[in-house]
């Protein structure tokens, strides 16, 4: 073998190398085929002309079951995806179509009085880091249904809320810049 030694390091390299070899054919070999059904988050992809004739002065679609809330702009160049925290239970959620009739920067906060008759404690909350709908929302023109921030990141994700659909703020802020008072929407 010509002086040549063997260590334990080079028959580890060599097996390693020897069974890598096959997977690296294979790889070279199979087709890549890309089908996004779900993501990471299990958002199910989305087409706004799935839910609305037009896109009008832009389309959001709150899919309740993945947590996710898409918004696409009325010129069509924009679509994103947002994590989001849904209604505790079907008997808080409200499915349907509706569309945004005011938004408003720092919201204040008043409880529903079924949020009373669960929770005798709640009360008015001004703007500010206690509030529940924190930094911006958006009222749908169905009552006391919001699309809003919430300083308790926790609950994205979750089903936490008492109805409405909620963002983290840095989200919420940047989604209520583009979004126009009259854009269409649709929760399922």
């Amino acid at each position: 073998m010509s002086g040549m030694k063997f260590s334990r390091r080079h028959m580890m390299i060599a097996s390693g190398a020897a069974l890598a070899t096959p997977s690296l054919v294979l790889a070279q070999e199979a087709p890549v085929v890309k089908t996004h059904r779900h993501n990471i988050m299990s958002f199910s992809p989305q087409r706004w002309q799935d839910h609305f004739d037009e896109l009008g002065k832009g389309a959001i679609v709150s899919d309740i079951k993945s947590r996710a809330l898409h918004f696409w702009s009325g010129d069509g160049k924009t679509y994103n995806i947002y994590p989001t925290s849904v209604p505790r239970t079907d008997e808080l959620t409200k499915r349907g179509y509706t569309e945004i009739v005011r938004k408003r920067v720092g919201p204040d906060w008043t409880p529903t009085a079924s949020m009373m008759e669960r929770d005798p404690t709640l009360k008015y909350m001004p703007p500010g880091p206690g509030n529940p709908l924190g930094t911006h929302a958006m009222y749908l023109s169905w009552p006391a249904y919001l699309i809003h921030g919430t300083h308790d990141t926790r609950k994205i994700g979750r089903q936490s809320s008492d109805g409405c659909i909620g963002l983290y703020n840095h989200k919420i802020e940047e989604l209520f810049a583009m979004v126009e008072i009259g854009t269409q929407v649709r929760l399922f």
